[in-house]
């Protein structure tokens, strides 16, 4: 099979860096990222070829009789890994395949792009951003809040300046663009808002910012995590998620005409979120700690409603320029 001209970059960008290692990205279906890592000399075949690996290894993907697999990397997600390594180290997120080259259809990123496929279909194109929440702790088995702050406090620089930085310049380094970056309600939790993209490319840029900032808190000696509650009596950390679907160049949430500026497809689109709020509950909420964070009186979505303005637990809230906000546990 000839290679793509975006492959054919990739071959020589490795050759003209020097780059050693390529690791390979993808994400089993309870949302970890999984990786394995090849040589340069190999990254022509895995364009070519797919990499094989043992599928029945990895929760939900195939039975052991059926256990094979293969990871076609994808050249357009090529990045080079900006936190320190021994050597250049480059990265791509991969589609999952069954041996006989069809998709395999428990790979979460093939899940999503036949969704976006459909939505193409119908003329629409999806794009999102997201706001991740996260606290730093001292160590896994020492979760002491390391300050005392709230929202958006200005925070001493010897305290989480520095690792909120250098997180946003790894990001921009891997051409992920940032928007805004801040404390959080509760102590020692922060968020670092991504500028909003396409939903496909949002969703392994997600990936991306979750091990960059776990590597980054590594590098300072400290402990990141995005579990949904990790504390009691204190807000828990979710992924608000801004959502709009364009026509082309236009916005198809927006009709100027509209009393609250909304078309008859944003109605419809927050009909349709609260109507399987249940079914999506199940995908985006699937940890026990999840539900510990779904309770009254700290900003978590308790209510299954919509509304213009309203933070104070509404599962889907509307805001002018990106339509709709909903909030799911990471």
């Amino acid at each position: 099979m000839p290679l793509t001209p975006e492959a054919e970059y990739v071959l020589r960008t490795v050759e003209e860096r020097g780059i050693r290692f390529i690791r390979l990205w993808f994400t089993d279906v309870l949302g970890f990222l999984k990786a394995f890592t090849i040589t340069s000399q190999e990254l022509e075949g895995a364009f070519a070829e797919g990499m094989g690996f043992d599928g029945s290894s990895i929760d939900g993907f195939s039975r052991i009789e059926e256990s094979d697999m293969v990871a076609v990397p994808d050249p357009s997600t090529f990045q080079l890994i900006p936190w320190k390594t021994e050597a250049q180290v480059a990265r791509m997120f991969c589609d999952v395949l069954n041996t006989d080259g069809t998709p395999f259809e428990g790979d979460p990123r093939y899940v999503l792009k036949r969704q976006l496929a459909r939505a193409a279909e119908l003329g629409y194109t999806f794009y999102v951003g997201p706001e991740l929440e996260y606290f730093y702790f001292r160590s896994p088995d020492d979760p002491r809040f390391l300050d005392q702050s709230g929202y958006f406090d200005e925070t001493p620089l010897d305290v989480a300046t520095d690792w909120r930085k250098r997180t946003v310049t790894y990001l921009e380094s891997m051409g992920i663009p940032v928007e805004y970056v801040h404390h959080e309600v509760a102590p020692s939790q922060h968020e670092i808002d991504l500028r909003y993209t396409d939903a496909l490319t949002m969703a392994d840029n997600v990936m991306t910012y979750r091990l960059t900032v776990k590597e980054v808190a590594q590098e300072f000696g400290i402990y990141a995590t995005f579990m949904p509650k990790p504390v009691m009596g204190v807000n828990g950390s979710g992924m608000h998620t801004h959502q709009s679907l364009f026509r082309g160049d236009r916005n198809a949430f927006f009709d100027p005409d509209d009393e609250y500026h909304l078309s008859k497809v944003a109605k419809h689109y927050i009909a349709g979120i609260l109507r399987y709020a249940p079914e999506i509950t199940l995908v985006t909420n699937q940890w026990v700690n999840s539900y510990k964070r779904l309770v009254p009186g700290y900003e978590a979505p308790v209510y299954v409603c919509w509304a213009r303005v309203n933070r104070g637990g509404s599962s889907t809230a509307r805001r002018t320029r990106r339509a709709t906000r909903t909030s799911r546990s990471p």
